[in-house]
C-alpha cells in the first residue's frame, strides 16, 4: 500500500492506508496509548488500542521512524478532523533521546544550542517556518525575473581574483596556484548581459570579513540580477521594486501556513518606494542623532535603523533607497553620477532598518575601468579576464544583490540572521 502524507488523510475518511514519520508525541493512557505522527505535511493521530503494542510503543521514544498501517476515521478532536484506527506500527529507524523536546509548542533553549543540534532542531515546526517562507521567497524571485526575459545562469564559486577588490577573500590552493571563493558573481553576471542582456543567480558566496554580528555570514545567498541596456541605476531600481513585489507575493500564496504560524505582518511595497540621496540621509541622521558625520562614506547600522524608521513614519513604508553613495565606497566598476562628481549611480536599499540590497548602474567602457582601477592604485593585470571582456562592446549596464538570509531576518523580525540560517557559517561556526 503506497504511503499517504497526513494532509490526505480527511478524504480517506474509511479507507485503510499506510502513513510514515516520526513519533513527535506519545499519549499512554490506562486502556490506550496516542501516537502523534509528524512528516512533511503535519500531523497524524494514531489510536493504539492493543496490549501489545501499547506496550511497544511505551518502549519507543519521541523521533522514532514508523510506518503506520490503519483505517482512517473522522474525529474532530484528531489533527484535522480525523485519526488512523485499528493500527500496526512498524519501526523503520529508532531515535535515541532528543537533546530537547520537539512536541512542545516552542524550543526555549539558547541559540548556539539551536544551532549545535541542528539537525534535530530543524524538525520544530517553528523552526521550518523561515524557510519554507525562504524558498517560496526564491520561487517568486525566480518567477518575476524569468516573467521579464531574465535567464537563470550558475557562475563559478572558484575564482582567481577578489571580486570587490578587498582583502577579505578565503583563498585556497587550487593546483598549486592561488584562488579564492567568489565574493559575488559580479564579474560573471556583468560578462553574461553581454551574452543575454538580462541574468539572474541563486547561489552561495563568501566574505572572510572578521565580523561577529547578528547580521554578518561568511556565506551565504546571494539573489543576484544583472540587465543591460539601461540608461542608469533608476532602472535597476524598478526591476528590484517589481522583484521583492513578486517574492512577498510568493510567500504569502505558496506558504500561508507558516506566515500564520508566527503571526507575520508582510510589508507592502510601494508603487514608489522613497528614496533619499546619501548626502542628504547623511545630513538628517547627524542632525537627529546629534553626530558630526562630516566626510562619512557610509551608514552605520544605528543610522539605517533611524532611516528606516524616518521612512516607515513619514512614508509609510517598510523600504526605502538611499542613492548616490560615494565613488570611495563602491567597488571600482560603479558608475560615477555625472551630475555629481564624487558620487555614484549605486544604491542601498533598507529593509525594516537594515541593509538589504546594494545595487546600481557598473562601467561598461574598457578605459573607464582602466581610468577606475589607476585611481585606485590598482594594476589591470589582476582582472585581465574580466577586463577584457569591455573590449568587445558592452552595453550600459546594472544590477543588484539581495541577501536571502536578511531578508528572512527582517520579514520574521528575529533579532539574529543565524535564526533564519539553516547552517550558518561565521567566524566562530563551522560545524554541523
Amino acid at each position: 500500500m503506497q504511503r499517504i502524507l497526513s494532509a490526505e488523510l480527511p478524504a480517506r475518511v474509511g479507507e485503510k492506508v499506510t502513513i510514515a514519520g516520526w513519533i513527535h508525541r506519545r499519549r499512554l493512557l490506562k486502556s490506550v496509548a496516542f501516537l502523534i505522527v509528524r512528516d512533511a505535511a503535519g500531523f497524524a493521530q494514531v489510536v493504539i488500542a492493543e496490549p501489545e503494542l501499547q506496550a511497544a510503543v511505551a518502549a519507543m521514544t519521541e523521533e522514532t521512524v514508523v510506518e503506520v498501517v490503519g483505517t482512517v476515521v473522522a474525529n474532530d478532536t484528531a489533527p484535522a478532523g480525523v485519526e488512523v484506527v485499528e493500527a500496526t506500527v512498524r519501526v523503520l529507524a529508532s531515535a535515541e533521546p532528543s537533546p530537547f523536546d520537539l512536541y512542545r509548542p516552542k524550543l526555549t533553549v539558547t541559540l548556539p544550542t539551536l544551532l549545535d543540534y541542528a539537525a534535530v532542531a530543524l524538525r520544530h515546526p517553528l523552526r521550518q517556518v523561515a524557510f519554507r517562507m525562504s524558498a517560496a521567497a526564491v520561487h517568486g524571485f525566480r518567477a518575476t525575473l524569468d516573467a521579464a526575459g531574465f535567464v537563470e545562469v550558475h557562475t563559478p564559486k572558484i575564482v582567481a581574483s577578489a571580486t570587490e577588490s578587498g582583502a577579505n577573500v578565503f583563498a585556497l590552493d587550487y593546483f598549486g596556484r592561488p584562488a579564492y571563493l567568489a565574493q559575488s558573481p559580479q564579474f560573471y553576471k556583468q560578462t553574461l548581459v553581454g551574452v543575454f542582456e538580462r541574468v539572474y543567480e541563486v547561489g552561495p558566496v563568501f566574505r572572510a570579513e572578521p565580523h561577529d554580528t547578528v547580521r554578518h555570514l561568511a556565506q551565504y545567498t546571494s539573489l543576484d540580477v544583472e540587465l543591460g541596456f539601461i540608461s542608469d541605476h533608476r532602472e535597476v531600481m524598478a526591476v528590484l521594486r517589481e522583484t521583492l513585489t513578486g517574492m512577498i507575493a510568493a510567500v504569502a500564496s505558496r506558504a500561508p501556513e507558516a506566515v500564520a504560524a508566527h503571526g507575520i505582518v508582510l510589508p507592502e511595497v510601494p508603487a514608489e518606494i522613497p528614496a533619499l540621496h546619501f548626502a542628504d540621509a547623511l545630513a538628517m541622521v547627524g542632525s537627529a542623532m546629534g553626530e558630526d558625520l562630516t566626510g562619512e562614506p557610509d551608514l552605520a547600522p544605528a543610522h539605517e535603523r533611524w532611516l528606516g524608521e524616518w521612512a516607515l513614519r513619514e512614508h509609510g513604508s517598510d523600504f526605502l533607497f538611499v542613492v548616490g553613495y560615494p565613488m570611495a565606497k563602491r567597488p571600482f566598476y560603479t558608475h560615477p553620477d555625472p551630475s555629481r562628481p564624487g558620487y555614484s549611480n549605486g544604491f542601498d536599499l533598507i529593509f525594516r532598518g537594515i541593509e538589504l540590497v546594494t545595487g546600481g548602474q557598473r562601467l561598461h567602457r574598457y578605459h573607464d575601468y582602466l581610468e577606475a582601477l589607476a585611481a585606485r592604485g590598482e594594476s589591470p593585470a589582476a582582472y585581465e579576464s574580466y577586463l577584457d571582456v569591455f573590449r568587445h562592446g558592452m552595453p550600459p549596464h546594472g544590477g543588484f544583490a539581495i541577501g536571502l538570509e536578511r531578508f528572512m531576518m527582517r520579514l520574521l523580525d528575529v533579532g539574529n540572521v543565524r535564526e533564519v540560517t539553516l547552517f550558518p557559517r561565521d567566524l566562530n561556526r563551522l560545524t554541523p
